[in-house]
């Protein structure tokens, strides 16, 4: 019962992970296009979200999903902080890791997708066969 409940929770915070990173894209844009000032929006959100990412693993731990999607689940938050390391290292002069900045942000977007997409199968939790021998049988 409780995994069930952890898979439901882990599903919708893959999902709002998803649509936060297409808002943390809006965000980008809204900074580029309408002033540096909207910048702090971005900024706010980039912040927030390893929290949001840490509770999806959390969730995955307790809905007991594979090995595979939990490792991938706890790759977001490391790839979330890497953001922040790439523009603390920016200077004037290194903008090619400033723009690691934004492949970083792409990867990121691949890999909540393909997370968020994946969730639903898990919903069902395979239930054990009993496997009766048959004492008939040789």
């Amino acid at each position: 019962m409780l995994a069930r409940a952890m898979r439901w929770t882990y599903m919708v915070i893959a999902w709002i992970v998803l649509v936060a990173v297409i808002v943390q894209f809006f965000l980008a844009g809204l900074g580029v296009f309408a002033g540096v000032s909207n910048f702090q929006m971005h900024r706010s959100l980039g912040y927030s979200l390893p929290l949001l990412m840490l509770l999806g693993l959390l969730a995955a731990f307790a809905a007991r999903l594979p090995w595979k999607v939990i490792g991938l689940t706890a790759l977001l938050p490391v790839l979330v902080i890497l953001q922040s390391v790439f523009i603390g290292l920016w200077q004037p002069g290194t903008n090619s890791i400033a723009a690691l900045h934004v492949v970083n942000g792409l990867a990121i977007f691949s890999l909540a997708g393909f997370l968020a997409l994946r969730a639903r199968q898990y919903m069902t939790i395979p239930k054990l066969v009993a496997v009766k021998a048959d004492a008939a049988t040789p």
